[in-house]
């Protein structure tokens, strides 16, 4: 069975995390979406932990290829103790790369035999981040075409007074 592990802090989760999990569940025959505990990240967090995975399990409810899972400690361990082949990692824009490759490098040393594998989302989310989706929702604006409708309403009620 080929598992691969989609890390990150999905604070919150976006239609861009979303395209890249169901294009990697066509790759792979299992896919766990690990929600990482960042501790640099962690003050500057929205949703806590719990939130986070809650959130990503009702985005992925209806897919049977997805587990949803806390990463906290190194990735490559979590990927060594689940026996996963791969990590999947997205691409938004060059930006990203240079710290994206850095991190495969990292990886790869450490455990040479899981794979990086870079993916880019659809046209249509290259713009969008995390950060920008709290953003537009802290000043009010509508996020609707952005995440899905459960993350909608969650981020209204953080940004509610």
């Amino acid at each position: 069975m080929r598992l691969a592990i989609y890390p990150g802090s999905f604070d919150p989760i976006t239609n861009g995390h979303l395209d890249v999990i169901e294009r990697a569940c066509r790759l792979f025959d299992e896919l766990i979406v690990a929600v990482a505990l960042n501790d640099q990240k962690h003050a500057t967090t929205l949703f806590s932990i719990d939130e986070r995975l809650a959130i990503l399990r009702e985005a992925c409810r209806e897919n049977r290829k997805v587990r949803v899972a806390k990463l906290d400690g190194l990735l490559v361990n979590f990927a060594r103790a689940n026996e996963a082949c791969a990590i999947v990692r997205g691409l938004r824009a060059v930006s990203d790369f240079e710290f994206e490759f850095q991190m495969a490098l990292m990886n790869r040393k450490m455990e040479p035999d899981i794979e990086t594998i870079f993916m880019m989302p659809k046209e249509d989310y290259t713009y969008l981040s995390s950060r920008i989706v709290k953003e537009i929702a802290r000043l009010g604006g509508n996020v609707e075409a952005f995440v899905p409708t459960y993350v909608v309403k969650a981020l209204r009620q953080k940004f509610v007074k």
